[in-house]
């Protein structure tokens, strides 16, 4: 018997459910970029001292824009493995496990468990762990300063691989729809 799933929404809409808070963060970063070019733009004339300071905040704001869609792009990738997981073999604590790092990858298992109606054990899963609304903070970055230096933060943030999904959720949903008609006529 297949399972029925909830009604799908598409892959580009799931990106931006999973995103939105990044996509926040760009917006903030797009506008602190052109504030920050405005400011040199002033003091490249007047005085080289704080040139130097805004083009080091440009600089700073300017690379996060492209971190952030990097960030982005990777916990699209991961909501798409935790999903297929999911749909495999249900709410397990050691799939989610993988994911409890950061506010991010949280918010990718989160649409995840939405998509396949398994909040309730999402939100018990967080309440077993003790984990808050507001730990933003990735917990890595508390236990290893020297973070930013370790290949493993670099392709797990920002390089994640291209994930393929192993199922057409639509399709699924249709076809969960067309076996309830189908026990409903009989």
């Amino acid at each position: 018997m297949k399972r029925c799933i909830p009604k799908q929404t598409s892959l580009l809409h799931s990106y931006f459910k999973v995103s939105f808070w990044l996509h926040i963060s760009l917006l903030l970063f797009i506008a602190e970029s052109i504030f920050y070019k405005i400011q040199l733009e002033k003091t490249s004339a007047i005085q080289e001292t704080y040139s130097l300071f805004w083009l080091g905040c440009f600089l700073f704001s300017f690379t996060h824009i492209f971190l952030v869609l990097m960030d982005s792009w990777s916990r699209f990738q991961n909501y798409k493995r935790i999903k297929d997981q999911l749909f495999m073999y249900g709410f397990q604590p050691k799939i989610a496990n993988n994911y409890l790092v950061s506010k991010c990858q949280r918010r990718a298992l989160k649409i995840a468990c939405e998509e396949l109606d398994l909040e309730q054990e999402y939100t018990r899963y967080l309440e077993r762990c003790k984990v808050k609304w507001y730990h933003f903070v990735p917990y890595f970055m508390m236990e290893d300063p020297l973070f930013l230096f370790r290949k493993h933060f670099w392709n797990r943030t920002f390089l994640e691989k291209i994930y393929q999904p192993k199922f057409d959720y639509q399709q699924l949903y249709l076809e969960s729809i067309d076996t309830y008609k189908k026990r409903e006529l009989l």
